[in-house]
């Protein structure tokens, strides 16, 4: 075991290509759990992989200078309301042309480390018969795989949800990473008007720790995904303190889960009044309080955090990010959008051949500008109206 972790690791903290490859540089994880039981009764649980050295690799790769991740993992349901808002029918040639003219935009690894897919596009070929994954590879993007199965009602709760999808997660996690997938998302939600109750909270902080173990057995970095909703007319400090507790469980919990820290990513919310609320914060704002939350209860030992967007404008998003890199921080600090990168980009393809161009050079901007943002270095000039449009829809599905 020792020569084969020796092996895993390089010099440099960034992985090889082929090692995202699907069925290369397999290996079986070894058993994750041994108990020693001296004479007293308790037990002593330590925790080996022989995944360890491959998940901080992942990890630094995903959080690498002036790079984020493209969120492109929205359900099919999902994905057919997008197409639906450009008038194209839900159909699998549609989803297959949109998703292929966002990863084989020209320079795309230039600011994004990783892409998150949704079950069929990692198995999907392009409109050129090339494996989604292959021409995600290429571009120097790390694939990761959206492995939740929804929300569902909480039983018990004040009208709140929890996200299911831990039955057989461990062997879907095992075929994904055999496909080629190397770092997994599972996002689960907190409602602020709806309490949030304790109950709530902490199915939420259990789920993704549950999850988290297991993905890293399998050898996919997890990204945890605590996302505190917009919706609701509560002030940025009701916001602070709902989501201080819940990072603070979530954490808890993926301690008692054995989880590594320096193999995961987390995918938060900015600290952020709701979005009914009358009082709007600067981004100056946002990133005091959203860093002050960091450096409470996020462990330097997590290499990257990767903001969510939750339905801020594109422009408010990108804002929001480069105010919180105007001095070091000791986690990479950057992005994972969905809509912040592609609303614009898909209202300019239209569904019409003749502007996938024009409609990936739209995306490259997006991504360029939160690549600078992650440096601390964008200034919003030259931005288009529609790229300060508000997202926010109310109990928003993805």
């Amino acid at each position: 075991m020792a020569s084969a972790s020796a092996t895993l690791l390089k010099s440099s903290p960034i992985l090889d290509k082929s090692e995202w490859v699907k069925g290369q540089n397999l290996r079986q994880p070894s058993v994750s759990v041994v108990r020693c039981y001296p004479t007293a009764p308790s037990a002593l649980t330590v925790r080996a992989s022989s995944y360890a050295d491959e998940l901080i690799k992942t990890a630094k790769t995903i959080a690498s200078p002036g790079r984020g991740i493209l969120a492109m993992d929205e359900s099919n349901a999902t994905c057919g309301k997008r197409l639906a808002s450009i008038g194209l029918e839900n159909t699998e040639a549609n989803r297959q042309a949109y998703r292929t003219l966002l990863v084989s935009a020209p320079g795309l690894g230039e600011y994004i480390s990783g892409a998150i897919l949704f079950e069929e596009t990692l198995y999907q070929s392009t409109t050129d018969g090339k494996k989604m994954v292959d021409v995600l590879v290429e571009q120097n993007i790390v694939p990761g795989i959206k492995v939740d199965k929804g929300l569902v009602p909480l039983p018990g709760s004040n009208n709140e949800s929890w996200c299911q999808g831990l039955d057989g997660l461990s062997s879907r996690t095992a075929a994904y990473y055999q496909q080629g997938a190397r770092f997994a998302k599972w996002r689960t939600v907190v409602s602020i008007p709806n309490g949030p109750s304790a109950l709530a909270v902490k199915e939420a902080a259990w789920g993704l720790a549950r999850y988290a173990a297991i993905s890293q057995d399998s050898g996919l970095v997890p990204i945890v995904e605590p996302e505190i909703l917009l919706d609701g007319d509560h002030g940025i400090d009701r916001t602070f303190e709902v989501a201080k507790k819940v990072w603070a469980e979530v954490f808890f919990y993926l301690a008692e889960n054995n989880v590594m820290f320096e193999g995961i990513l987390l995918k938060p919310s900015m600290v952020t009044p709701g979005a009914e609320c009358k009082d709007k914060a600067t981004p100056q704002q946002v990133a005091d309080y959203t860093l002050k939350l960091l450096h409470r209860r996020i462990p330097p030992a997590v290499p990257g955090i990767m903001f969510l967007s939750g339905g801020q404008s594109e422009v408010e998003a990108t804002l929001n990010l480069n105010a919180m890199n105007q001095s070091p921080n000791p986690w990479h600090v950057s992005f994972s959008y969905a809509r912040a990168l592609q609303n614009t980009c898909l209202k300019t393809w239209g569904g019409r051949p003749e502007n996938v161009k024009a409609a990936q050079e739209v995306l490259l901007v997006r991504a360029k500008a939160n690549s600078l943002a992650q440096l601390g270095k964008y200034t919003g000039e030259g931005e288009s109206e529609e790229a300060k449009k508000g997202m926010f829809v109310k109990g928003y599905v993805y």
